[in-house]
Formats: structure tokens, C-alpha cells, sequence
């Protein structure tokens, strides 16, 4: 089974609904503008980090129109100096390649070693949008139901201001 249908298997075990939007593969925000367009959601970026001593990983979600300063968001998880993790790190923990980062991926994160940090504007999204762990296609689901996505991953995560002005 490919990527995106174990995370579409996954949603409709749990009763999700999801719209899918397939489009040609695009692994950075800049690219996907042009499809995004049409799709009224809040679209999403999924940065992957490690801890400096490489035994803890954060996946960071925020509205792909923000930006992050590491420096910042090390101050703000309290988890001491953090950089990105490596494409090996993230095979190993999401099961996902480089330019496919999803918050889906968390479905092969079977030990829940990967922690959510999610910044918390995103809370007043209606509906979010993520790649379905390939980045040929956009998958929309409602906010609550990424809500119950979350839940019932056994990850944990924990929404966050990722900004001063917030």
C-alpha cells in the first residue's frame, strides 16, 4: 500500500471525512501555492527537529505563510537547542521522504516518539489542509476531525504561541 492510501485507510477507520486535491508533486510551500488557490483551508507547513543530543523529535506545525525562528521556538519548547532532523531521522520516525513532511506521518510513529507542537493560531482554522505523506495531493479534513486525528494517535502535542504579538 502506498502513502497517501494508508493515511486515507487510516482517516476512514476512524470515520474522518477528507477531500483530496491531487495536483503534481510539490515538496515546498512556494510550489504548492499555485494549486492551494481554490482550496479554502488553512494549508499547513511541517517542520521535523531533534533535540542536540539527537534522543527526542518535534514535528512543528504552523500556517505556511509564517515564518520561524529556530531560535525563538527553542525558548519556547523549553527543550533545549534544537536544528532539523535528518531525511534518515525522518524515514526512521514518520516513515516519510524529504518534501513530503506531513503531520500524517505520526501513523507510522508506532512508539510515539515524535512530539506535535502546533502553533496555536491554527485553532481558529475551519478546515486544515496537509500533504497525505506524499506531496502529489492535498488532504482536507475539518478542524475538529484533525482534532480527533491527534487524539487517537497517541502522540503527544500540545498547541503553542509561536508568536509575541499572539
Amino acid at each position: 500500500m502506498n502513502k497517501r492510501a494508508e493515511v486515507i485507510s487510516y482517516l476512514n477507520d476512524l470515520n474522518i471525512p477528507f477531500e483530496l486535491h491531487e495536483h503534481p508533486p510539490v515538496p515546498t510551500v512556494e510550489e504548492a501555492l499555485p494549486y492551494w488557490k481554490d482550496i479554502d483551508a488553512a494549508h499547513c507547513k511541517n517542520l521535523f527537529f531533534r533535540n542536540h543530543k539527537g534522543n527526542r523529535h518535534y514535528l512543528v506545525i504552523l500556517e505556511h505563510r509564517r515564518q520561524l525562528n529556530i531560535k525563538d521556538l527553542e525558548q519556547k519548547l523549553k527543550q533545549g537547542k534544537i536544528s532539523f532532523a535528518s531525511p534518515k531521522r525522518m524515514e526512521r520516525y514518520l516513515g516519510l521522504s524529504a518534501g513530503s513532511v506531513s503531520v500524517f506521518g505520526i501513523i507510522n510513529d508506532h512508539e510515539n516518539h515524535v512530539r506535535l507542537f502546533l502553533d496555536e493560531a491554527l485553532q481558529s482554522a475551519t478546515r486544515i489542509s496537509f500533504h497525505p505523506n506524499e506531496n502529489n495531493a492535498t488532504l482536507v479534513i475539518s478542524f475538529a476531525s484533525f482534532l480527533r486525528f491527534l487524539e487517537t494517535s497517541g502522540n503527544s502535542y500540545e498547541f503553542i504561541a509561536l508568536y509575541e504579538d499572539e
